[in-house]
């Protein structure tokens, strides 16, 4: 797991550390870390999955790993917030549920 979330945590931080100019790589890795367990809740593996079988799923939900605890990190501040306006400016975001598309549990027989 420590590699998945070591590329999340490099990938963040090259993107936010260019584009924020009060970026904490701290604040990132919880977010990380998170996401990486709100996606395997949603895959919901069975007991028999071992750890290696896990992460290597994982792997295939980069995308949507990288992009939750994104989304989680712009958040900090505007939790609970559903909309914003100010100086004429208003921001809308998208639902974070969105965020999970193509997460689709495992099924069980």
């Amino acid at each position: 797991m420590l590699t998945l979330e070591n590329d999340l945590l490099e990938d963040l931080t090259a993107e936010l550390s260019a584009t924020d100019t009060d970026f904490n790589q701290a604040l990132i890795f919880p977010k990380i870390k998170n996401a990486i367990r709100e996606v395997k809740r949603a895959r919901n593996y069975p007991k028999h999955y071992s750890e290696s079988a896990i992460v290597e799923d994982l792997e295939n939900y980069y995308s949507n790993i990288r992009n939750i605890a994104l989304y989680d990190y712009n958040m900090i501040g505007a939790e609970g917030q559903t909309s914003m306006g100010e100086n004429g400016i208003s921001r809308t975001f998208v639902d974070r549920d969105n965020l999970f598309a193509g997460i689709i549990p495992l099924s069980r027989c």
